[in-house]
């Protein structure tokens, strides 16, 4: 037996539980969003495509994913630079910290904001006694609660992709380059951030996937007012009961996915090769 053909059959039974578990529900999925009485159709699309109440979905759905993406790398990368250069003890508090909110459900964790931004929740009490806000103010079903309960679901992930990246940085770099006169920052900026950009491109790409696939934190902060398109998919199946459209739709956020995913891949691949 050669060694190729050992490796397919000890491969195997992943790729049989791979085929079951991602594409045949994916092939499904393509197969009920062109559904139709009379056959196969692109009405679906067409609807989606053709409405602005749909399109504006979709580009919500974008704008946050990218809003929080660049406010995770803007925290996670300091957040991470400080992990990676303090002393064991102290990094291992950090990483705990960051870790525990993993632990708790996300549907809990939401509820805990949905407290905190109600209208007579801690933060809004808290601003309209500083005089910053008006007697009316509130951030429950807004963007900017979805953005915020999002970055705290998300930030992890962004601080930890970053942190494997800066710890294989060799500190005498940094050292060198304040020899030759750089100041801290300069630093940062012309050697870390540079070495570290695989680690701040795979923790964006983790991000927008997931913020752009999250159903949970925007429809309770958002509310039904703020839909994201994986709360419209939600609809349509339990509501509407249109299951072709929710897969047209689906298949729209997973198209969207993929063409951010793809260039990434190549650059990796291009890197490595």
């Amino acid at each position: 037996m050669s060694d190729r053909t050992e490796n397919l059959l000890l491969a195997a039974p992943g790729l049989l539980l791979l085929a079951l578990a991602f594409f045949l529900p994916i092939g499904q999925m393509l197969v009920l969003s062109v559904d139709g009485p009379e056959g196969a159709t692109l009405a679906h699309f067409s609807r989606f495509l053709g409405d602005g109440f749909y399109l504006g979905v979709l580009w919500r759905t974008v704008r946050l994913s990218l809003i929080i993406t660049v406010i995770c790398a803007l925290i996670g990368f300091p957040l991470a630079y400080i992990m990676a250069r303090v002393g064991p003890r102290a990094r291992l508090w950090l990483i705990i910290l960051v870790i525990l909110p993993l632990m708790t459900s996300v549907v809990v964790r939401t509820f805990g904001w949905v407290v905190l931004l109600s209208r007579n929740g801690l933060i809004p009490e808290l601003l309209r006694d500083m005089g910053l806000a008006g007697r009316t103010f509130a951030l429950m079903q807004t963007e900017t609660a979805i953005v915020i309960g999002m970055v705290h679901v998300l930030l992890p992930f962004m601080a930890l992709s970053i942190l494997g990246v800066i710890s294989r940085i060799d500190t005498r770099l940094e050292e060198a380059g304040r020899t030759m006169g750089c100041s801290f920052l300069q630093t940062i900026r012309t050697i870390v951030l540079p070495l570290s950009l695989p680690g701040v491109v795979a923790g964006s790409l983790l991000v927008f996937t997931l913020s752009a696939s999250s159903f949970v934190t925007p429809n309770l902060l958002g509310g039904p007012r703020l839909q994201v398109l994986a709360a419209s998919i939600y609809k349509s199946v339990t509501q509407t009961l249109d299951w072709p459209f929710a897969a047209a739709q689906a298949v729209v956020l997973f198209a969207g996915i993929l063409l951010v995913l793809i260039p990434y891949v190549r650059l990796t691949a291009s890197d490595n090769g």
